[in-house]
Formats: structure tokens, sequence, C-alpha cells
């Protein structure tokens, strides 16, 4: 059906990653950004635009005395592979309520290592970290994009020599964290920040970068594209070990600015509340629609799942949606529930989100009628 010009969001997007882009984002990387395009990472031009986003980076996490952003090639994907060779020394315990939580489980349970501490919950819940002797790192999702579910941030009690490692793709610059209760907090840029792959970024403590070196040093295989003493001693240098994906640190850039400049992550946060809240208000409201994690306190700010009843075929509304412009409210592949996963990261609009509710109902009722 087509939906009336009214009802239309002023922009349509509301994936998950990769997520909506600002046009002064893509302004900037056409304008002042593409000078740089095509030119070596190893000169001044785009070692001071990593510098630049570093800074950004440590403003917006308003990092502790002695934290450092670090980056590296690839994403959280490489992260986990990275992390398993040169930040975890023998064991982990891994939080899995989700798709991605359970990706790093994976990479923990490398044959070097002994076998992780998998603590699982059903998908919509999850499960909190206990301390456990031989356990030096405890990692688990800020936020779990697959699912909708959030968890808060602090340390294990009662285990002070181990890391805290937590994975933020979806979180980092949407949700409010003191990062001064973790050790490592890392990120792809490509959900709040509102850029593009290639990247990983991490703030990491002193004690991080201690383990990081202690390991190093160890004598254990490392591949060289997998370390993070590389990745550490580059940061430091502002380079990558590898050509860096220059056109995702030109939207980053751009994208730090923006929220700094509004206020910072206090400001992110309200705004990805507000966006959020219209949805979750509307499907406790709703006679077809639910939340699809249960407990208001694990729901995410930043990733909204919505079940519907079985009078609603609710992949029937994300086609009709996508047909109108309104792109990516399909629920995670692997999930298989009949729901709709609508991002409400710091870039989409309040009132796009709004907007959507209206073209949700009004597609319900179509398809009634």
């Amino acid at each position: 059906m087509t939906l009336p010009r009214e009802i239309l969001p002023a922009d349509g997007r509301f994936g998950c990653g990769p997520s909506k882009i600002r046009p002064e984002q893509l302004a900037a990387l056409a304008g002042p950004g593409a000078v740089l395009m095509g030119t070596s990472h190893r000169q001044a031009p785009i070692k001071n635009l990593v510098g630049q986003v570093r800074m950004g980076l440590s403003d917006l996490l308003r990092l502790p005395d002695g934290y450092e952003i670090i980056l590296g090639n690839g994403g959280s994907t490489a992260f986990w592979d990275a992390a398993a060779f040169g930040l975890i020394e023998r064991r982990a315990q891994n939080l899995v309520f989700g798709e991605f939580g359970g990706k790093f489980a994976a990479a923990a349970a490398a044959p070097w290592l002994d076998a992780p501490d998998v603590r699982k919950a059903d998908a919509g819940t999850r499960t909190v970290a206990e301390a456990v002797e031989g356990v030096d790192v405890y990692a688990w999702p800020h936020n779990e994009t697959s699912t909708g579910v959030a968890a808060s941030i602090s340390r294990v009690a009662g285990d002070e020599g181990a890391l805290t490692v937590i994975d933020a793709t979806s979180a980092a610059g949407g949700i409010n964290v003191a990062v001064s209760q973790t050790d490592v907090y890392y990120f792809a840029p490509q959900k709040n920040l509102g850029s593009d792959g290639g990247l990983w970024f991490a703030a990491v403590s002193p004690a991080a970068i201690e383990r990081i070196e202690r390991v190093a040093a160890s004598g254990r295989y490392i591949p060289e594209f997998l370390s993070l003493k590389n990745a550490l001693d580059n940061s430091r240098l502002n380079q990558t070990l590898n050509t860096p994906a220059v056109a995702t640190l030109v939207l980053l850039d751009k994208q730090l600015e923006w929220i700094n400049g509004n206020g910072g992550l206090g400001w992110a946060a309200a705004r990805t509340a507000e966006s959020s809240q219209a949805l979750y208000q509307w499907a406790e409201s709703s006679p077809v629609a639910n939340p699809f994690v249960a407990d208001p306190a694990d729901r995410s700010p930043v990733v909204v799942t919505i079940d519907f009843d079985e009078t609603v075929d609710a992949a029937a509304v994300a086609a009709s949606l996508r047909a109108n412009g309104i792109v990516d409210t399909e629920p995670y592949r692997k999930l298989g529930r009949n729901q709709l996963r609508i991002a409400t990261f710091v870039s989409i609009e309040p009132d796009d989100v709004r907007q959507l509710i209206k073209a949700i109902d009004y597609t319900m009722e179509g398809m009634r009628g």
C-alpha cells in the first residue's frame, strides 16, 4: 500500500547497522575529506585525522586519567580474535544474551586458552557476571544488537585482578557509561557513531595496557594483524598497522564533532531515550504488540525490538514499509520472531520515530481492512 506523505518520516533509515549517516557527514566526505582520500596514511594529514578522532572519542567517553583510545584494522569481529590472542591470559567469562556475545565466547574458546565460563540467557533476557577463580577477563555486550537487551556496566566484585571487557559496538555514543567501570570498552563505528566499517576502536585502562604488553612479551604466538600490542604502539603514533578506512575516519570525525558540540554523551543518551521510549510506550499500549524485552530495566535505548501477535504478519509490515522508503525494520534474521527491530541511534530524529509509529499503525490497519 502507499502511505500518505504526511505520515512518512523525513528520513526512512532505521537499520541497526550500518546505520543512518547524516547528510552533513557525507558533505564532509565530499568536501574537506575529499583531499584526504587517496593520500598516504603515514603522512601528517591522515595522522592528524586519526589524532582528532582519538581526541573526540576521549571527550565523548569522558576518559579517566591513564586511559587511551586505540584503534585497529577490521571491525569488532577482528577484535574478538585479537582479544583471544592478546588480552585473555588463561580464561574468560562470557555473558551471552544474544548473537554477538556468543561470537566473542566462541573466540574465547581458542585452543591455547582454558575453556571459557559461558553464561547464557534466553533471548530477550540477560545474565550477570560472577567472580570465578581463574577467570582473568569478564566480557559482555553493553547492548546486544540482535535482541535489544542492554546490560549495566560495573566491575565484578571480588576479583580485582581481572579485566572488564565490554562490547560497545551498538552502545558507544548512544548510551551513558562510566568507562572507569571497564578496562576495555571496544566498538566498531557504524552504529550511533554514524560511520562505516573497516576499523575497531577501544578505550583501554592502564591495567589493560599492562596486560596487552605482558601477554605480547610472553612468547605466545600472536599474528601481526591481530596484535593488540601493534595496535597500541601504532595508535600512539596516530596510525594503524595497515591502511585504515579513511572515509570511515572522516565520517566518524564529523559525527563526534556533532555529538560533542551538542552536549556530548549525556545529550546523545537523552535523545536515544526519547526515541526508544516513544516506541516502547506505543507497543505497551497496543492491543497487538508488546516489547520483546519484558523487563524495562533491560530494554535498550538504541535498539528496540517489538513482538506482534498472530493477527499481524510483521514481515509483511516490514516489506510494506520498505516499499514506501522506510527501510531495515526487519528482525534479526537468526532470532526468527514475528517482530520488528528498530534502531533509535542518535542520528535518527525522534520526530521520525514518531512518524514511523504512525506508518506502522496505518499499515497494520490497511492490512486488516
